[in-house]
C-alpha cells in the first residue's frame, strides 16, 4: 500500500494541537508525501500552511487519514470516510483510546513505520439505523460504536419492542437500549455492564439501560439479521424519546415510531502499526494485569 496524500485530521478543541499536528505534516513532507488538513481542524488550530479540504473531499483523494484526538473525533471521521474505503491511523490525543490506540508520545515512531510498510489491516463492521414513521423513512445513518433509542430528559421510562429478522424477541420498560457493534462494546454498552465482545465477532450487541425487570439481560444476536425496535409507549404525559448514531441525536420521537437496524454495507479499515494486540489495549485501558511488553506504551 502507497501513500502519496495523508489527510490530517484533529480534535481542534484541544489546546496545542498544532505543534503535533505540525510536526506530523513536517514528516510526510520529508517523505514526499502531499498533505491535506481537514479544514475545520486548519482553521481552528492555526495550521494553514497545507492544502485544507473537507472530509468528502478528503474522501474522494486521500490514501491514508490520520486522526489525532480521541474516540470521539475517530468515530466522526470514520462515518464519513468509510465510504471511500480510505484506511485511519488513530493516535490518541485523548483519555481511553480504545480506537485511537497510539500513544501521542509515539506517533512519529508509528507514522514512520507505517510509511515503511509495516503495518497491520483491520476492518471493523458498522450499523446502519433507520427512523420510521408511518412506513416512511425520517432519517438514515451510520454508527460504529452504537445507536441508541433513550428517553428524553424530560420524560419518565419508554416502552420498547424488540424484533429480529421478523420474529419477536420481547418488550421492557426501561430509560433506554444500546444497540452496539463489537468495537461499541468498549464504549456506551461497557458502562451499563454489557459483555467486551472482540472487534471480530459478527454479532450485534443489545444492552438495556435501567431496565425496570431485572432479568432483562444483554444478548448478542448475528449481525446478519435486522434489529426492529418499536417505541411502543411512553410512560406519561410530556415525556418522550430520542435515538443516537454515535451521539449524533435525532429527537422527538412518537409511540410507534421504528428504528431498523441491519449492518452496514461499508466497513472501516483501521492501520496499526505491527505489534499491535487488542487484548493489549484492553489490559492497559482497563487497568488489568499488565504485561512486561505493555509497559512503553501505557501512557
Amino acid at each position: 500500500m502507497h501513500f502519496s496524500i495523508v489527510a490530517l485530521i484533529g480534535r481542534y478543541e484541544d489546546s496545542g494541537m498544532d505543534a503535533p499536528l505540525r510536526e506530523l505534516a513536517s514528516v510526510l513532507t520529508q517523505a514526499n508525501i502531499k498533505v491535506i488538513i481537514e479544514k475545520d481542524t486548519a482553521k481552528n488550530t492555526g495550521v494553514r500552511e497545507y492544502h485544507t479540504g473537507s472530509l468528502e473531499q478528503i474522501g474522494q483523494i486521500a490514501d491514508l487519514a490520520i486522526v489525532m484526538g480521541g474516540d470521539g473525533t475517530m468515530l466522526g471521521a470514520a462515518r464519513t470516510l468509510c465510504k471511500y474505503a480510505i484506511p485511519l491511523l488513530g493516535i490518541n490525543h485523548g483519555r481511553l483510546g480504545f480506537i485511537t490506540d497510539i500513544p501521542v508520545h509515539d506517533s512519529i515512531n508509528a507514522v514512520k513505520a507505517v510509511l515503511e510498510g509495516k503495518f497491520t489491516i483491520e476492518k471493523r463492521s458498522l450499523l446502519e439505523g433507520s427512523v420510521i414513521r408511518d412506513r416512511k423513512v425520517l432519517t438514515t445513518d451510520l454508527a460504529l460504536n452504537d445507536i441508541v433509542l433513550n428517553r428524553s430528559g424530560r420524560g419518565g421510562m419508554i416502552e420498547i419492542s424488540v424484533d429480529y429478522d421478523g420474529a419477536y424477541m420481547y418488550s421492557q420498560r426501561t430509560d433506554g437500549l444500546i444497540v452496539s457493534t463489537p468495537t461499541g462494546s468498549t464504549a456506551y454498552a461497557l458502562s451499563a455492564n454489557g459483555p467486551i465482545i472482540h472487534p471480530m465477532v459478527d454479532a450485534f450487541l443489545l444492552v438495556p439501560v435501567a431496565p425496570q425487570t431485572l432479568s432483562h439481560r444483554p444478548i448478542a444476536v448475528p449481525s446478519s439479521g435486522t434489529l426492529t425496535l418499536t417505541l411502543s409507549n411512553v410512560s406519561r404525559a410530556g415525556s418522550g424519546a430520542s435515538v443516537h448514531f454515535d451521539m449524533q441525536t435525532w429527537s422527538d420521537l412518537q409511540a410507534g415510531d421504528k428504528i431498523m437496524i441491519k449492518k452496514a454495507s461499508h466497513k472501516v479499515q483501521f492501520l496499526h502499526p505491527v505489534g499491535y494486540s487488542y487484548f493489549s489495549t484492553l489490559r492497559k485501558k482497563l487497568h488489568w494485569n499488565i504485561m512486561p511488553n505493555d509497559e512503553n506504551s501505557i501512557k
